[in-house]
């Protein structure tokens, strides 16, 4: 007899968990820090746009060590911090060291060679590197890691593909970098509290309009047009409408689907969030410069996964603030884009526990109408997300910092830039590249043919392009239509 689920049960085996706990570690080190004045979180490497390769790269407080001792550190902490999760999550250790040892310099050398100011300088920085030229590719260090693993995940031997796999968790690496997106948020936050507060209630309440929307239709689409069975149908409705794997796991969990059907609709979701996070941000910077925000916020209603939804998210904001800088003359401050692709993505993350919740009760009593079977209230907590909590600790502890024990928000930011800046930015992004790396590495484009998905994956094709990504699109302007990130002086 299977042991009886507790509130806690997995908070120490889980990968939600784990992501929760490594995320609010690290931001916990800058809090510390920023409280303290110990130089806990120095030794994060910052990368930087460079002709020099020597200056490609520094410890975030310069003065406390070398580039490269800095480098040698964060390899260091980063392998045992998360060989820590490995270990605790029963992951075969010995391979998992390996592989993100493998995994964690492939990203390095990416992203040093994507920010070479011949491909990131834009046409203001050029002067500043001696450069006459430049591609201008904002963010080109995301697609680099990416092509560079979808090479790897597509085109290495197979017995090395499956082997780094053991080291490329794009969704924990996602979960702990976006907590550490709580702190920026929180960080940003107590010099522009209202903004933030406005974008948090305009996410919730798109991401309420459109979900009351997406599942609905996507489920009448694939049962009626393209005649896909209840089981199917249901968890592929959830996958496209609201976080990708997780959900259509939490469904097929709910709803007591075969096996098959989850793994079916997983590899259809990787593979269509790849194509969308390389599509995406393009479209949208091209034709929604004068609406940046709700240009993110879309990409939290349409791309259907933590990671590629943070990436394309991540990519917006440099090419957008790239572009506003040059065509626009403005600057807009780094962060705040991203934050709205991600926050919509969080509150549709959150209806991962209600959904299943709902979908159990619907199978169980006008479904399979199994007398005397009960769903345990519980069921939400199981499911709910839980590095979306460390995302909101970690917000609304450093608002709390920021508000108690400063006098005034100027003393508190500048205060708090000692410790969270590193965490909150440097930290995170290479958390992003990581996720890169490995969203490359575990997508494999030979598994819509080897898995023979056929009429589901034409299904999935139709239902994003004709729903999905029209309505996200729509509902994501009428909730944010003239909000503008803060700007900065250059």
């Amino acid at each position: 007899m299977a042991e009886e689920r507790k509130w806690y049960t997995g908070m120490f085996s889980t990968e939600d968990w784990w992501a929760f706990w490594l995320g609010t570690f690290f931001v916990l080190l800058g809090i510390i820090a920023s409280l303290t004045g110990a130089d806990l979180v120095g030794w994060i490497v910052k990368f930087s746009k460079w002709v020099d390769v020597s200056k490609a790269f520094r410890a975030s407080h310069k003065e406390l060590m070398s580039p490269v001792v800095a480098l040698i550190a964060q390899y260091v902490i980063l392998t045992i911090v998360t060989a820590i999760g490995a270990r605790a999550m029963k992951w075969d250790l010995k391979k998992y060291l390996v592989a993100f040892t493998i995994v964690f310099w492939i990203t390095t050398i990416c992203y040093i060679v994507g920010e070479n100011a011949y491909i990131a300088a834009t046409e203001l920085d050029r002067a500043k590197y001696g450069i006459e030229w430049s591609l201008s590719l904002g963010g080109a260090y995301y697609i680099i890691a990416l092509a560079v693993g979808l090479a790897i995940g597509n085109l290495a031997p197979k017995s090395f593909r499956e082997f780094i796999k053991e080291g490329a968790k794009p969704e924990w690496f996602i979960k702990v970098a976006i907590v550490m997106l709580g702190a920026k948020l929180g960080y940003l936050a107590i010099k522009s509290l209202g903004y933030a507060m406005h974008l948090l209630v305009a996410g919730c309440c798109a991401t309420i309009a459109a979900y009351l929307l997406f599942w609905p239709l996507a489920y009448a689409t694939a049962r009626k047009l393209f005649k896909l069975s209840r089981e199917w149908a249901a968890c592929f409705a959830s996958g496209i409408s609201i976080c990708g794997v997780s959900a259509a796991i939490a469904t097929a969990g709910a709803i007591r689907a075969r096996p098959i059907v989850p793994v079916m609709i997983s590899a259809l979701i990787v593979v269509f969030a790849v194509i969308e996070l390389i599509i995406l941000p393009g479209i949208l910077q091209a034709f929604w410069l004068n609406e940046p925000i709700a240009a993110g916020a879309s990409l939290g209603l349409t791309v259907k996964t933590d990671g590629a939804d943070a990436a394309a998210g991540a990519i917006l904001d440099e090419l957008m603030r790239s572009r506003a800088a040059v065509e626009l003359g403005v600057h807009w401050q780094e962060g705040w884009i991203l934050m709205s692709a991600v926050t919509t993505k969080i509150w549709i993350d959150m209806f991962i526990g209600v959904w299943a919740f709902v979908l159990a009760v619907v199978w169980l009593y006008h479904i399979e109408r199994k007398p005397g079977e009960k769903v345990q209230k519980m069921e939400i907590w199981w499911r709910f997300p839980k590095f979306v909590l460390g995302y909101f600790l970690a917000m609304f502890l450093i608002v709390f910092i920021g508000m108690n024990l400063y006098p005034d928000a100027s003393s508190a930011y500048k205060a708090l830039t000692f410790g969270i800046k590193p965490v909150e930015g440097a930290l995170r992004k290479f958390f992003f590249m990581l996720t890169f790396t490995s969203i490359g590495i575990v997508t494999d484009f030979r598994a819509l043919k080897q898995e023979g998905l056929g009429r589901l994956a034409i299904c999935y094709a139709f239902v994003l392009a004709v729903i999905i990504i029209p309505l996200g699109w729509f509902i994501a302007w009428l909730f944010h239509m003239g909000m503008q990130p803060p700007t900065v002086t250059p």
